[in-house]
């Protein structure tokens, strides 16, 4: 029988920023975004060994250890290995004598949770996720996903999914496997709603969506548009169309940040949503636009 499936808050805390994703978080700096989610409400925490080579997790269990009530997600798919001391090409400001190594074999998904669960100085995980599978997708499918299953039966894990960047893959995993979570980034948001398939899949399937990725990488995170989209300069058409999308959301007394958050919510599918912060001043701002409430008539002039 699978275990009884994990109850995701509203609102998850992203672990890759500190991870020092594009620049150094101090381990203070860490911690206290870590305590800053727990006292807003948030028990969904998510991590990965991709995040900072392992950095992230360590923080991130560091951070709650002695706690609970709360469901931890981590990933498969990148092991980390044994390398000579380098900055991570990978955009996280870390040196270390690790690399990765793409690893969705059966013993590896194993290896990657045992190894995760030492970082985490955790018994157990609550959730794990197939991360990035792109190029590995048969892999993924045969060899990552049974395994994964047969954690779940022994107890190591309370519920698995996949993770990814777009939502074709994904679909294919809702209709083909029993996973019980997708985490979809950047694909249903104010801006891009090209994942509503997958979405729709998973609310007839009973899936539970985590909704990642949804200020597109910058673009929808300030109250006047940004200038990322995707992690690359955005397109003049997309900047005026978030532009639009923002002018719309002030004549209803509504930023653009709050509607991005409320935004992936308003669909059945979507449990939760992870924002990543890497101090307690960026984890208390989302949580503030979480909490206000956005009207109807916005939604219903957005389309």
């Amino acid at each position: 029988m699978k275990p009884a499936r994990p109850v995701l808050s509203r609102l998850g805390f992203g672990g890759a920023p500190i991870g020092n994703l594009y620049t150094e978080v101090s381990d203070d700096d860490a911690r206290a975004a870590v305590d800053a989610a727990w006292d807003t409400g948030t028990r969904l925490f998510d991590t990965a060994p991709h995040y900072g080579l392992g950095l992230s997790e360590r923080r991130l269990g560091a951070a709650l250890a002695g706690r609970s009530g709360y469901v931890l997600s981590t990933k498969v798919g990148r092991l980390l290995v044994p390398a000579e001391p380098a900055p991570d090409p990978d955009g996280f400001a870390v040196t270390t004598g690790l690399r990765r190594q793409w690893d969705f074999s059966a013993a590896g998904v194993r290896r990657s949770i045992e190894e995760s669960l030492v970082r985490l100085g955790l018994p157990a995980v609550d959730l794990a996720l197939i991360h990035d599978p792109d190029d590995h997708a048969e892999q993924a499918l045969d060899e990552a996903y049974p395994e994964l299953a047969a954690m779940r039966d022994e107890g190591l894990l309370r519920a698995i999914g996949v993770g990814t960047n777009q939502w074709e893959l994904p679909l294919r995993f809702v209709q083909e496997t029993d996973i019980d979570v997708v985490m979809l980034a950047g694909r249903y948001t104010l801006l891009d709603r090209t994942g509503l398939p997958l979405l729709e899949e998973c609310a007839a399937r009973g899936v539970q969506v985590i909704a990642a990725g949804v200020f597109n990488s910058g673009l929808l995170a300030t109250d006047e548009p940004g200038a990322t989209f995707n992690y690359a300069p955005a397109p003049a058409e997309l900047v005026d169309r978030a532009s639009k999308i923002a002018g719309i959301c002030a004549r209803h007394g509504v930023t653009l940040p709050q509607a991005a958050i409320a935004f992936p919510l308003r669909h059945p599918a979507v449990a939760s949503i992870v924002l990543g912060a890497r101090t307690a001043d960026e984890v208390r701002r989302n949580a503030a636009l979480a909490d206000r409430p956005v009207p109807d008539e916005l939604w219903e002039e957005l389309g």
